[in-house]
């Protein structure tokens, strides 16, 4: 299949655990915390011609999606090199650079990592990440437009993990822009048109709008898309077990079926790349 300007990117479907990552509460609960089997359900990216980056390590370990200001000091035995930026979101949750919490907001450690830890974590599997990623576009699209999609999972209790009254029954898809910030509304709405044309309720920008990784490579204004996607975890997993529930394979179908699609919009734009 001809390449096309796409690339998508999973930066939470990570489950490899390393050895010096220090935690203290089981892992059965950590891994909640992933986006578990998303490399999986959108592993037909280059069968369409676009480029799929995934990371392997878990985000609670390093989140390659966070700002790398986003640290909260009270973690820490010692100084902090670097500027710190924390949001309140962030640390009222845990999870920011490093996270602090499980989702049902269980300390992870039982002790306080030292600045060296965390520069290790960074060096190794957060800056390697963003290199990808961006090396990966680079080569998608050296110039001219390209599409990111950003690819994530979420709990079916959303609304409640983020302290919010939930305003209704949680969408089967999530589409985040950063509020029309990274991605065109031609875009996002196309996206959404894709889900819904297979049956699946579509929210943009509620409960999640977005990340740093939108706020690094979204620029619809020149060209550069870059929107989010969460799916809706009950769709498609067990989220005790995290094991695949029957329906994962037609989510992943339909996966395939939107990917197309894309890859269709993307080559009517761009004839030469047919």
């Amino acid at each position: 299949m001809a390449s096309i300007p796409l690339v998508c990117d999973s930066p939470h479907s990570g489950s490899n655990y390393p050895s010096d990552y220090g935690y203290s509460v089981a892992l059965a609960d950590l891994r909640k915390s992933e986006d578990t089997h998303v490399d999986w359900l959108w592993n037909a990216v280059p069968s369409v011609g676009g480029i799929l980056v995934h990371a392997n390590f878990p985000r609670s370990y390093i989140d390659a999606n966070r700002h790398l200001g986003d640290v909260d000091l009270s973690m820490l035995a010692d100084a902090w090199p670097r500027e710190v930026t924390p949001t309140a979101r962030s640390l009222a949750l845990g999870n920011g650079l490093v996270s602090s919490l499980t989702t049902a907001r269980q300390p992870i450690y039982a002790r306080l990592l030292m600045a060296k830890e965390v520069t290790h974590r960074i060096e190794h599997y957060w800056r390697p990440y963003r290199s990808a990623l961006a090396d990966a576009l680079a080569v998608a699209a050296p110039q001219g437009p390209r599409w990111h999609l950003n690819l994530h999972s979420m709990p079916s209790n959303a609304y409640e993990r983020l302290g919010r009254v939930a305003p209704g029954p949680l969408a089967d898809v999530v589409l985040g822009d950063l509020n029309g910030l990274s991605s065109s509304s031609a875009f996002t709405e196309f996206m959404a048109d894709a889900f819904r044309r297979r049956g699946y309720k579509v929210s943009v920008n509620d409960p999640y709008s977005g990340q740093d990784l939108l706020r690094q490579f979204g620029d619809p204004e020149n060209g550069y898309e870059s929107l989010q996607i969460e799916l809706n975890r009950a769709i498609y997993l067990n989220e005790q077990t995290r094991e695949l529930i029957p329906r994962a394979v037609q989510v992943r179908e339909d996966i395939v079926g939107i990917l197309h699609d894309l890859a269709g919009h993307i080559r009517s734009i761009y004839p030469s790349l047919s």
